[in-house]
């Protein structure tokens, strides 16, 4: 690839993942406070502090249109005010929304009214004006019985191939649609639990309900209601339970989640009034964001944020580096792992200072599944060893785990494949 459109390509995609990741600003389905259960307001939120900003829509106040993008039917707030809020279809967020996702490019929050076979949107760029929303019924959504939760849509995200993704109750149907001006919706099919999963995807006391974040490699995760994390490979749907989220309040639901600024999950509850939490991927232990707001319980947080976003960054930048002739093949710092990305199917591991002895190499996805491993003897001295990936694994971010012999972790590095 020629050294400048390589760079370009790098600035590019960094200035993307800035915007991206250099805000805290996320959007918030909640009720009116005061332990009101009717989750059909928009409201920013500050995934720093987790304090409620804006209010962007609130129901029976707010004025809005919303056009169905078929039709080019449009309903303005006047049709709905002698109507039920509540079950009228002209109504932006009826019968309450537990899914939305934020589409950055276009500015648009994506969310689905529960007991509803429509994907709708809000335009995010609205200042003094009216809200508008947009509504696209579609037969993929129709799913059965629309009063069965397990039919209802509780999970969405917007996943770093640009396109978005929702799950229902059940894990029977992957949503994906695009987010062109009419988007384009597909049913995937049913999720498959990892083989080794000790719970299901599918059960209805631990995996229902929930929300779904996304990562800068491809992969979604899905946190349920019961805080069970599962990662969701997108092209052969197989969910790998990855942890529980520990540290939460007694009955306290992890129904919304998104990613901060810093690269942490923030989960909010649709039952609870105790605040914000959040927690990183390595070891999910949820922290309490102090002073946080308790008035407003949110049934779903939406924001453009990737998980693993500053990582994926540096692997570009590593990548530009190596299309630069360098005279030193061994990783700078605290770095030991080279090349990193991987493109070739054989990356190396460096033994420093180590002592002489067996070691053992783990490579694993992100859900901590052994994908293979090899045993290596080390003596005196500085040593590389080299690995080379059987099969074909998937692009994306691993884990390289390195156990002395009485497998105790030496130090574990993320591993990028190309």
């Amino acid at each position: 690839m020629n050294i400048k459109h390589l760079l370009s390509a790098i600035l590019l995609g960094s200035s993307i993942s800035a915007v991206a990741q250099n805000s805290n600003v996320a959007y918030a389905i909640t009720g009116d406070g005061n332990r009101d259960y009717l989750w059909m307001n928009i409201r920013q939120v500050d995934l720093g502090n987790g304090q409620v900003g804006n209010t962007i829509f609130q129901r029976s106040n707010t004025a809005f249109t919303l056009t169905d993008v078929k039709s080019k039917a449009i309903v303005t707030q006047a049709a709905t005010t002698n109507g039920n809020i509540f079950s009228d279809r002209n109504y932006p967020t009826t019968s309450f929304v537990a899914a939305a996702a934020v589409d950055n490019r276009s500015n648009r929050l994506f969310f689905t009214p529960m007991r509803m076979n429509e994907l709708r949107w809000l335009n995010l760029d609205i200042k003094n004006e009216t809200p508008s929303f947009f509504t696209l019924q579609s037969d993929v959504l129709k799913f059965g019985d629309v009063n069965d939760e397990a039919n209802h849509i509780t999970r969405m995200v917007i996943a770093g191939d640009g396109n978005g993704y929702a799950v229902t109750n059940d894990g029977n149907h992957l949503i994906k649609f695009t987010t062109a001006r009419t988007p384009v919706i597909t049913d995937l099919g049913n999720l498959v639990d990892a083989e080794k999963n000790p719970v299901s995807v599918h059960n209805k006391c631990t995996s229902w309900g929930g929300d779904m974040i996304a990562d800068a490699y491809g992969k979604l995760y899905i946190i349920s209601a019961a805080h069970q994390v599962f990662v969701l490979d997108i092209n052969s749907r197989i969910a790998t339970h990855a942890g529980t989220i520990t540290g939460l309040p007694a009955g306290y639901t992890t129904n919304g989640a998104a990613v901060n600024a810093d690269g942490k999950i923030v989960v909010s509850s649709a039952n609870s009034f105790e605040g914000y939490f959040q927690c990183s991927l390595d070891n999910l232990a949820a922290v309490k964001i102090e002073g946080s707001d308790i008035k407003y319980n949110a049934s779903d947080l939406a924001n453009g944020n990737l998980l693993f976003q500053k990582e994926a960054d540096a692997a570009r930048q590593n990548a530009f580096a190596s299309a630069i002739p360098v005279t030193r093949d061994i990783p700078q710092g605290d770095n030991r792992i080279f090349p990193n990305p991987v493109t070739d199917n054989v990356f190396n591991i460096l033994f420093e200072n180590r002592k002489e002895g067996n070691y053992t190499i783990v490579l694993t996805d992100l859900a901590g599944r052994t994908i293979q491993s090899k045993l290596v003897n080390i003596s005196k001295g500085t040593q590389t060893q080299s690995m080379k990936l059987s099969g074909k694994p998937s692009k994306g971010m691993y884990m390289v785990k390195v156990l002395d012999e009485q497998k105790q972790v030496v130090f574990t590095e993320r591993l990028v494949i190309q």
